[in-house]
């Protein structure tokens, strides 16, 4: 029998064009963040503007900008992982997550909207008062909190298996250049930036399942090892 104890598994690692890629992006996101912030420089700042972007962004990057901040690392990584996993049956929280979104938008966004806020808590202090509003505001804080580590977390581990990198620079590299770009551009460098992520985004996810597929066979040959995996399974 062959010994196998001196075959080493190869590590994933980037190369040149990956780091290439990599840096693009940091700094497409940066330079977005810089042209904010000098278009900004030639008129009178406001608070509004800064916040909301003077609530006179069109709705399609504001669209694209909400998706891509819902599909943050945790989506990115633990869909496909729950998807494996369990199978379609996954999409019943997706079609949930459409329905919510729906009732979102034409309930209680008009509202907020004619009402002139930013946020639930601000509605919670309109209609229930201070306290309502502070508690509000503390189990938003918290959970944000949480949800952010994770997020941030989710791809330094990814950086750290693929490239080596210290997950504590990649931590705070990717950190301070999020910050740095939403801190010189405010909401508007923050939309922008979101809709130049999740075209890459989408061309990544699109690349990948064209690559896949072939690789399988072809897409009836996906559909077959997933339905002979018990995968296809919206009645169970």
């Amino acid at each position: 029998m062959k010994d196998t104890s001196d075959i080493k598994t190869a590590r994933p690692s980037f190369v040149l064009a990956d780091y290439a890629v990599f840096s693009l992006m940091l700094l497409v996101s940066v330079l977005i963040g810089l042209f904010q912030a000098l278009k900004k420089s030639t008129r009178q700042g406001k608070v509004d503007d800064f916040f909301t972007g003077g609530r006179k962004m069109p709705a399609v990057p504001v669209g694209l900008s909400l998706c891509a901040s819902f599909m943050s690392a945790v989506q990115v990584l633990g869909v496909p992982s729950e998807a494996y996993l369990y199978g379609m049956k996954f999409l019943y929280m997706c079609l949930g997550q459409t329905f919510s979104s729906l009732i979102t938008a034409y309930l209680f966004l008009p509202v907020f909207y004619k009402l002139g806020i930013t946020s639930t808590n601000q509605y919670l202090q309109m209609r229930f008062g201070r306290g309502m509003q502070l508690l509000g505001s503390f189990q938003f804080l918290v959970a944000t909190l949480l949800y952010t580590g994770v997020v941030i977390l989710a791809p330094a581990l990814i950086l750290n298996q693929a490239t080596g990198l210290n997950m504590w620079a990649s931590l705070f590299s990717t950190g301070a250049i999020c910050t740095f770009y939403t801190t010189l551009g405010g909401m508007k460098a923050v939309i922008w930036t979101d809709v130049f992520q999740i075209i890459v985004m989408l061309a990544g996810f699109i690349a990948i399942f064209i690559h896949g597929t072939v690789l399988v066979g072809g897409p009836a040959k996906v559909l077959e090892i997933a339905n002979n995996g018990s995968r296809i399974n919206f009645d169970e």
